[in-house]
C-alpha cells in the first residue's frame, strides 16, 4: 500500500530564471532562435510532465519568469533543467531561485475535502488561474513539539479563514530532506486583492506565531510561453 500512494505521489518543481543582460544587446534575429529553441524544449517535456510558464517581470527584481512543473518521476525534471539550459537561450539564463518538493496528504485534512483540492493520493490539478503566488515555508522547531491535539485546533483556525477566501486555491507541497525549507506553498487565483487579504487575515491566526520564515514571495502572473519569453525583450 505505502509502494502504491508513493508512485501516485508527484515531484514539484518551482525554478525561477533570470535572463542576463547581454540577451538584450544579442540581434533580433539570435533572440527568436533562442526563443524557439527553448519552446521547443517545453514543448517537448510537456508530454511527460505538467509544465506551466509564469513572469515575475515588474513583480520581481532578481528574476524574469518562472517555469512550474510537476511530474511522477524526478528524473524527466532534471533531464529537462539541463536541456533548457543548453539552448542559446539558457547560455544567458541564472536561476536565481529554485523549490524542490512532493506532494502529500496533510494530517490537518482528515475528512476535510473541497473543490481543487490534492486528493488523498496527493495530487496537484493546476487550475491555470491568472496569478500564482509562491513562497518556501519553514516552521520553527517548537511547532512540532506541541500535542497533535494543539496544532489541529490551531489549524482548524486557518482551514477557517481560508474558506472565507474562496476564489484562492492554495497548493501545499512538502520538501522536508528533499530541500532547505519544509513546504512550497503556491496560491492560485485571479483576484490578487483576496490573496492580500487572505495573507494578512492570517498573521493574526494563533499558527502564526510559529511561523519561521516564509520568504521571498513571488508574484507570478500566467502566460504561454512564448507570451512569457517575449516579455524578456526583444
Amino acid at each position: 500500500m505505502a509502494e502504491e500512494q508513493n508512485r501516485q505521489r508527484q515531484f514539484v518543481s518551482f525554478t525561477f530564471y533570470r535572463v542576463e543582460p547581454a540577451w538584450r544587446r544579442l540581434r533580433a534575429e539570435e533572440r527568436a532562435e533562442g526563443k524557439h529553441e527553448f519552446c521547443g524544449v517545453v514543448e517537448e517535456y510537456a508530454e511527460k510532465l505538467i509544465v506551466l510558464s509564469y513572469s515575475t517581470m515588474g513583480t520581481r527584481a532578481d528574476c524574469d519568469f518562472m517555469l512550474w512543473r510537476i511530474g511522477y518521476e524526478l528524473e524527466p525534471i532534471q533531464a529537462m533543467a539541463a536541456k533548457l539550459l543548453a539552448t542559446r537561450l539558457g547560455h544567458y539564463l541564472t536561476t536565481p531561485h529554485s523549490y524542490l518538493a512532493m506532494t502529500k496528504h496533510s494530517i490537518y485534512l482528515k475528512g476535510h475535502t473541497h473543490e481543487g483540492q490534492a486528493d488523498a493520493r496527493g495530487r496537484i490539478v493546476p487550475g491555470k488561474h491568472r496569478f500564482l503566488f509562491v513562497y518556501p515555508f519553514v516552521k520553527t522547531r517548537d511547532w512540532y513539539r506541541l500535542p497533535v491535539e494543539a496544532r489541529q485546533e490551531m489549524m482548524n483556525e486557518h482551514i477557517r479563514v481560508g474558506h472565507k477566501y474562496p476564489r484562492v486555491k492554495l497548493n501545499t507541497t512538502y520538501s522536508f530532506g528533499l530541500d532547505d525549507q519544509e513546504f512550497v506553498v503556491a496560491f492560485e487565483t485571479d483576484y490578487p486583492a483576496d490573496f492580500l487579504d487572505l495573507v494578512m487575515e492570517l498573521r493574526e491566526s494563533e499558527a502564526s506565531r510559529h511561523t519561521l520564515r516564509d520568504t521571498p514571495i513571488f508574484t507570478c502572473v500566467h502566460g504561454t510561453i512564448n507570451e512569457v519569453l517575449n516579455l524578456l525583450g526583444g
